[in-house]
């Protein structure tokens, strides 16, 4: 069989952990930071995990990855 080409604009933004699981950067946290609350931005900071409902699309997407 062929190879499958991965996404490149899903690649840039997931990134696997030792488990298995995609971690990715939370939207939001690049620009008008003056008007979001300082919780919001705190909250922002800490990386975000692909939920196992995603989990399907995004290996067909990243077909090396994991």
């Amino acid at each position: 069989m062929p190879k499958i080409k991965t996404h490149r604009g899903a690649a840039k933004r997931f990134k696997p952990t030792g488990s298995g699981r995609l971690k990715f950067k939370k939207p939001g946290h690049s620009h008008i930071l003056t008007s979001k609350t300082r919780k919001r931005k705190r909250q922002q900071r800490l990386p975000a995990y692909a939920p196992a409902t995603e989990m399907k699309s995004l290996e067909r997407l990243l077909p090396y990855i994991t």
